[in-house]
C-alpha cells in the first residue's frame, strides 16, 4: 500500500475507532432517519454530550446528514456500511468459535450415564480379628459401713 492509502485507512479508523462512532453509523444502517433521541436509545449507553460530539465528527466526515426527519446515512455512509456488512456474518462464526474454545472437553459433558466407567477398584477385606472375651461385671455392692468404724 502507498503512503497516502496508509494515511486514509489510518483516518478512517481513527474516525471509527472513536467511542460509540461504529454504533451510531450501524443504529442507521436500515436507512430510517432518526431523532437525536431515538438514535440515543438505538446506541444504547451513549451520554447526550458523547452523542453529540460522535454526529459532529461523522458529519463532518460526509458519513452521516441531517434532514427534517433526522439524522441518517449520507451515501457514502451507506458505502461504508455495505463494505461492513460482512462484520456481522463474521462476528456469528467468531462468536461460535470463541464458544467451543471456551466448551469443557466433549467427555467431560456426558452425562454420568453415559461417562466411562473408571475400573471397580475392590475394597480391602477386613482383616478377621477375635472378639474379646467378655467379662462380666460384677454387681454393685452397697460400700460396707463396718470396715470405717
Amino acid at each position: 500500500m502507498s503512503t497516502k492509502e496508509n494515511a486514509a485507512i489510518g483516518q478512517l479508523l481513527a474516525l471509527l475507532e472513536a467511542r460509540y462512532a461504529l454504533r451510531v453509523l450501524w443504529a442507521l444502517r436500515d436507512g430510517h432517519a432518526q431523532t437525536f433521541r431515538l438514535l440515543q436509545d438505538s446506541v444504547g449507553g451513549i451520554t447526550p454530550n458523547t452523542l453529540n460530539t460522535r454526529i459532529k465528527e461523522l458529519r463532518e466526515a460526509g458519513l452521516v446528514g441531517h434532514g427534517s426527519d433526522g439524522y441518517s446515512l449520507t451515501l457514502s455512509g451507506q458505502d461504508l456500511l455495505k463494505r461492513l456488512s460482512d462484520l456481522q456474518a463474521f462476528a456469528g462464526k467468531w462468536q461460535l468459535g470463541q464458544l467451543k474454545k471456551a466448551a469443557p472437553p466433549r467427555c467431560s459433558r456426558l452425562p454420568p450415564a453415559e461417562a466411562p466407567a473408571a475400573a471397580p477398584v475392590p475394597a480391602p477385606s477386613p482383616a478377621p480379628v477375635a472378639a474379646p472375651a467378655a467379662t462380666p461385671v460384677p454387681p454393685a455392692t452397697p460400700p460396707d459401713d463396718s470396715s470405717n468404724a
